[in-house]
């Protein structure tokens, strides 16, 4: 059989963390087997080996490059708003919409992954992983609070994003029962009430 070239190759591993990442999100790391993941991506099972040491290794480069694409969306959304509060609000509207609500496999790995990585031990590489997510997102939160002073943009960052992925996961759990939209309708009062507050740059 013919060798597979060096950017065959690097194809197949994009799609196997494309697939990954997307699979992970809608059905849990413990919810997909690898042949799954495989089939997927559009290749064979005994594949896998050739690109990752183990399930755990690709997951934490799932989780990674699921929050490389939240960033990317969050940070084309800065870049189309033109103003942090415009801004923040495209990211909340967003984030607590129905269509991040009713798809997850497209959605914030925040939300999609949290309890998959909670329920791993503390030396599993998916919770670095997920761990630095988190502070990217959060930091450029904090970035668009724009108080001057740093240490409490990031707090009242951390308190959005919480109340954001909170509601987010227990709208979820609550859908199609109406208060499902409920919540998410109150959580973006809250949070862009709260917004309207924040100083003018």
């Amino acid at each position: 059989m013919p060798r597979v070239s060096r950017q065959q190759t690097e194809q197949n591993r994009a799609a196997i963390e494309e697939a990954s990442a997307r699979l992970f999100r809608e059905q849990g790391i413990h919810g997909v087997s690898v042949a799954d993941l495989m089939a997927a991506a559009g290749l064979t099972h005994g594949g896998f080996y050739g690109h990752f040491e183990s399930k755990d290794a690709l997951a934490a480069t799932a989780c990674s490059k699921a929050f490389a694409l939240s960033s990317e969306r969050w940070r084309q959304r800065i870049a189309d708003a033109g103003d942090p509060r415009a801004a923040l609000r495209l990211i909340i509207e967003a984030f607590l919409g129905p269509r991040a609500r009713d798809n997850p496999g497209n959605s914030c790995p925040a939300a999609s992954l949290v309890t998959d990585v909670a329920r791993e031990a503390r030396g599993k590489p998916v919770r670095q992983s997920y761990v630095d997510g988190i502070q990217e997102l959060i930091s450029i939160l904090a970035e668009l609070q724009a108080s001057g002073d740093a240490e409490a943009d990031r707090d009242r960052a951390l308190a959005q994003f919480s109340t954001m992925v909170g509601a987010l996961l227990i709208a979820r759990a609550t859908a199609p029962d109406p208060v499902s939209d409920r919540i998410l309708a109150a959580a973006r009062r809250h949070l862009l009430s709260d917004g309207d507050s924040l100083p003018h740059p």
